[in-house]
């Protein structure tokens, strides 16, 4: 059994030959059907123009699904605060969480979203990459602009998101709530909690080091069928080592036919010796050693399938598997 709350990150992978709309869509049922399962959160990325994600703003997202919803925590994971004035951040998600009191997060992030120089361009109206100390004063504008400019009552819950050491130690410095992108740099994990852990100062937003890892999870009933499911991904992953950024996210049939050298099959097993595919006695197994070796006081679980049946029954699986109860406000 794990003990520790488990949450969701939807990315929302658009397949080829289907419309971005008709995955728009499912996020409402995915979204449910997740609220009933009685996981803790469920977040949205920011992504850009991508053939295989949808470009879908996080904060609309939220607050559809909070409208939806009735005890899961929705909010960002994350949003990218070089793309975002800190006022407007401030503002939408102080007004979500007035809207919805005790039930939105708003966790932020550092990347451009894209892979595209232009497209990242003109997010930040022309302006080039966010320097070190000018990502730290947007974090704490917007952190200062909830409390002394919104100022709506409830606030939202802050997060940030890192993949290094440099992220968790602005996490620890800024004293907020971390939320560990293991399922993108695993082997960067251990030494960043480490150091938040290391040097976290205590804040209005949290008391002591809190720490979130997020997963990738694809489970089914067999292992066969949990490595069909995951196909898809190892194709974008194989295309990222060759620097290919385009790369359409194709049908299960698709990467099923596709020739992966030897290298790119040694680098996807490496990468997934770190997640947790299989099936849920196996993903169970990993999820507990992950919680164990990370200290990780939740769980958050990304499973990049496109099709919502195939996504909702990893879920399920996993819940069904954890001894956890499948009810609202777990």
């Amino acid at each position: 059994m794990i003990a520790l709350p488990l949450s969701a990150l939807e990315v929302a992978m658009v397949q080829t030959g289907t419309r971005a709309v008709d995955t728009l869509r499912d996020t409402t049922e995915f979204a449910r059907r997740l609220d009933d399962l009685g996981y803790r959160r469920l977040w949205y990325a920011e992504h850009h123009h991508s053939p295989a994600i949808g470009a879908f703003p996080p904060v609309v997202l939220t607050a559809h699904a909070a409208a939806s919803t009735s005890a899961i925590r929705l909010g960002s994971g994350g949003v990218l605060a070089p793309n975002h004035a800190p006022i407007m951040l401030a503002e939408q998600f102080g007004t979500l969480a007035a809207l919805h009191p005790d039930r939105i997060d708003i966790g932020i992030g550092r990347g451009p979203g894209t892979f595209d120089e232009s497209t990242a361009r003109a997010l930040r109206r022309g302006a080039g990459p966010t320097t070190d100390d000018e990502y730290r004063e947007d974090v704490a504008s917007t952190l200062r602009f909830l409390v002394d400019e919104v100022a709506l009552g409830p606030l939202p819950e802050p997060w940030l998101l890192s993949s290094s050491t440099a992220g968790a130690a602005l996490a620890a410095e800024l004293g907020l709530p971390i939320a560990f992108a293991h399922h993108i740099r695993p082997d960067n994990t251990l030494a960043a909690l480490d150091h938040y852990r290391a040097h976290f100062s205590p804040s209005r937003w949290c008391e002591r080091p809190r720490v979130l890892v997020c997963v990738e999870t694809v489970c089914a009933e067999t292992q066969e069928e949990a490595v069909r499911l995951a196909g898809p991904m190892n194709v974008i992953k194989a295309g990222l080592l060759k620097g290919q950024s385009d790369i359409p996210f194709p049908s299960v049939e698709e990467a099923s036919a596709h020739p992966f050298s030897a290298e790119e099959q040694q680098a996807l097993a490496a990468f997934g010796a770190h997640q947790a595919h299989g099936t849920p006695e196996l993903v169970v197994r990993r999820l507990t050693e992950l919680a164990a070796t990370t200290g990780a006081d939740e769980l958050m679980l990304v499973t990049p399938v496109h099709a919502l049946a195939d996504r909702l029954r990893s879920y399920e699986l996993v819940k069904q598997h954890t001894g956890q109860p499948t009810a609202p406000g777990n």
